[in-house]
């Protein structure tokens, strides 16, 4: 898939903003700082069209990306960063439920976690709470270029055993600087719309 065509993200905070044009939507999901506007910039090949901070919990809305007219690259507040107070934490939590819930054209959820380390508390319940819903599931494994090629076999089993991964689970290894892994995801996207 080329992607040729990206627009400026539709901003919504509740239902009544979301895009009501029934194209597909692809959620991406993970603590702040894992790398989502990251991942979004190598999706659609463009530097800093995501803007991307130093400073974690950027991201306060759900951010629509309409990509090449056909589908949303939608992306939600990172969860998990302590300076955002436990009642804005809440009110994130609360959105994203929200959209879960009611959101028939979404096709497919991009679980984004740190491969450098342990996934955290926070990504298990989240991936507990993705599959509640039923919902198809890609766990992206972001910064895989920062662990050396001797580490990667056990950083891949530390992973899957702490996410209790089974054999028919997504798992995708992700790098902005290599691009891998970016194929991958856009065949998922490409075979869902």
């Amino acid at each position: 898939m080329q992607i040729e065509k990206v627009e400026e993200p539709i901003i919504a905070v509740r239902r009544s903003q979301y895009p009501e044009d029934n194209k597909s939507e692809f959620l991406l999901v993970g603590r702040s700082n894992v790398g989502k506007s990251s991942f979004i910039n190598t999706i659609i090949e463009r530097k800093n069209f995501a803007r991307t901070s130093s400073k974690p919990g950027k991201t306060q809305t759900l951010n629509f990306y309409l990509i090449n007219d056909l589908f949303y690259l939608v992306d939600v507040p990172g969860y998990g960063y302590a300076s955002v107070s436990k009642d804005t934490q809440k009110k994130f939590g609360l959105m994203i439920e929200e959209y879960l819930k009611n959101r028939s054209n979404l096709k497919h959820v991009f679980l984004l976690i740190d491969y450098r380390h342990k996934p955290t508390e926070d990504d298990v319940l989240m991936f507990e709470f993705l599959k509640y819903y039923n919902l198809d599931i890609t766990i992206i494994a972001t910064k895989y270029d920062k662990i050396s090629k001797n580490n990667r076999v056990k950083q891949d089993k530390l992973i899957k055993d702490t996410l209790k991964l089974c054999e028919d689970d997504n798992f995708i290894t992700f790098s902005t600087v290599t691009k891998k892994g970016r194929s991958e995801v856009l065949e998922i996207i490409e075979s869902k719309i």
